[in-house]
């Protein structure tokens, strides 16, 4: 939910200072046309507003979300400026924090407008606890109970659904339960005061399992077991209008509760993990002759690549999340200048001490210079550029640094068994690899490095996570010819793995996100 806060806007206001407002646009994905989103509240006479009002968006890790915000004066039409940023961009930005200018206004300095990112807790936290009981009451003829609890959350109109049930124990009055797990949403909606119910029943072969008897709590008061014990009696409404001296069927102790959050990739991003983008191009002859219309390497002058129009694609929404904008880029599969050696992980800069290219437009640029001065050959070996990335990520595995490596190939591999081996050794380090397939050929091989079917393994060693990801570019060629339409659903579909990928490297690490420093 961003929030916003202009400074220092442009006084219009011939008697006072400026009244304003901030109106969003969002831009429909894959046109040019923006559609206005929300406006917050006007703040009277003032240059440096700050706004309460929140604009509330779905966030989406694989897509370019852009956003402009215009500040106006309300009531007339005059003009304070405006600012374009990607969602992407701010939460990227440190501790959801980005300051923009204002322009928009010819000749005028128009201030700055400040951003603010949060996401929106819907009540990740999940609940683990375990109870027991104590002389219930004996409901079986011939032997004691066979008890089992049930556990329902409230309702705003006072009904009650199930949300747990609990196993049977067999053929006693004083059961343990094993301990069980439940999202604090389904257990109370996010509401710690909300009554949960609990019901004890005796189980019953025919299905008509004997009510024993109830008890309220919620989930404030189950919590506090974390420091006590916690017995509540079970009672039985109908035995006690029945029975003057009845006291109870039983008790139930909350012998252990605890708590922990599930964390998000925001979490992640917010507390500071960088994503590291390193790109790997396919520079082998099986492309064809860069010069010839027909090869896969062709740029006319009226459209690029394949390979520059899917590394851009998934580059421009990688950016956002990468401070330094700096990218290592290599080629593989070519002999390269002054010797004619083949290489399998030259820079595509031609500096071996410092392969990053600045942005994606200088990764383009290094691509388009290294298909002029290096002569495309074989074969098709990954591995090289995989323990590549894999060397750089081994070094820094405390969860602050993540790393994405893009491979665009087409798809002819000749070392499958050294690049499954590099992959499940890559598996249990921070990084993820995608792969985009250019060009008419099968890509078996490359379904097979997916794992997504089948859990990828190199000599009976199987991959610890999935981390590739396989798609052919030849799936998003739009008919229409709508090139930034087919390349935003290029970079969705490749993308869109990466954050569960990256939550389960850290989840099986035991990282926790760092905090956003306070405001």
């Amino acid at each position: 939910t961003p929030g916003s806060s202009p400074r220092n806007l442009l006084d219009l206001d011939t008697f006072s200072k400026s009244d304003p407002v901030v109106v969003l646009f969002v831009q429909v994905s894959g046109s040019s046309e923006w559609k206005e989103f929300g406006r917050t509240e006007v703040i009277d006479n003032t240059l440096n507003p700050d706004f309460v009002r929140k604009f509330v968006l779905d966030y989406y890790f694989e897509e370019k979300q852009n956003l402009r915000f215009d500040v106006a004066l309300f009531g007339a039409q005059d003009f304070l400026g405006q600012a374009f940023v990607a969602l992407g961009e701010v939460i990227g930005s440190q501790r959801g924090r980005l300051e923009r200018p204002l322009t928009g206004v010819p000749g005028k300095r128009c201030g700055t407008i400040l951003l603010l990112a949060e996401e929106l807790s819907n009540c990740r936290d999940i609940v683990t606890m375990q109870l027991c009981a104590n002389k219930l009451d004996k409901k079986d003829f011939f032997g004691k109970s066979d008890p089992f609890l049930v556990f329902y959350r409230s309702n705003e109109d006072g009904t009650f659904t199930i949300c747990h049930k609990t196993e049977v124990v067999k053929n006693t009055l004083n059961p343990v339960w094993q301990p069980f797990t439940i999202p604090v949403r389904a257990l109370c909606n996010g509401d710690y005061d909300r009554t949960v119910k609990i019901d004890v029943y005796d189980w019953d072969r025919d299905g008509s399992h004997d009510f024993i008897g109830e008890f309220a709590t919620s989930y404030r008061e189950l919590s506090r077991a974390q420091s006590q014990f916690t017995v509540y009696e079970v009672l039985n409404p109908r035995k006690k209008c029945k029975k003057k001296k009845y006291v109870n069927s039983g008790t139930v102790t909350l012998l252990s509760f605890s708590v922990e959050s599930e964390f998000t990739f925001v979490d992640y991003i917010r507390g500071g993990t960088q994503l590291n983008f390193t790109v790997a191009i396919d520079f082998t002859a099986s492309n064809g002759l860069p010069s010839q219309p027909t090869s896969l390497h062709y740029a006319s002058p009226y459209q690029l690549s394949a390979y520059a129009l899917a590394l851009k694609a998934v580059g421009e929404i990688i950016q956002d999340y990468d401070s330094d904008k700096l990218f290592p880029a290599y080629g593989f599969g070519a002999k390269v200048p002054p010797d004619g050696k083949i290489s399998h992980q030259f820079p595509l800069n031609n500096n071996v001490e410092n392969p990053s290219c600045a942005g994606i437009e200088g990764v383009l640029e290094s691509y388009l210079q290294s298909l002029r001065t290096v002569q495309l050959y074989g074969p098709t070996n990954f591995a090289p550029v995989i323990n590549q990335v894999a060397g750089i990520a081994a070094q820094v595995t405390d969860g602050s640094q993540y790393h994405v490596l893009l491979i665009i190939t087409d798809g002819v591999i000749s070392d499958m068994l050294q690049t499954k081996e590099a992959i499940v050794t890559a598996s249990s380090l921070p990084m993820s690899i995608i792969i985009v397939g250019v060009g008419p050929a099968e890509f078996e091989a490359m379904e097979e490095l997916d794992g997504d079917e089948v859990r990828l393994s190199s000599r009976g060693r199987y991959a610890e996570r999935d981390i590739v990801q396989f798609v052919p570019f030849r799936d998003y060629v739009d008919d229409s010819g709508n090139q930034v339409l087919s390349m935003a659903r290029l970079a969705k579909d490749v993308l869109a793995e990466i954050p569960e990928q990256l939550l389960s490297y850290m989840k099986t690490r035991d990282i926790k996100p760092r905090r956003a420093d306070p405001e």
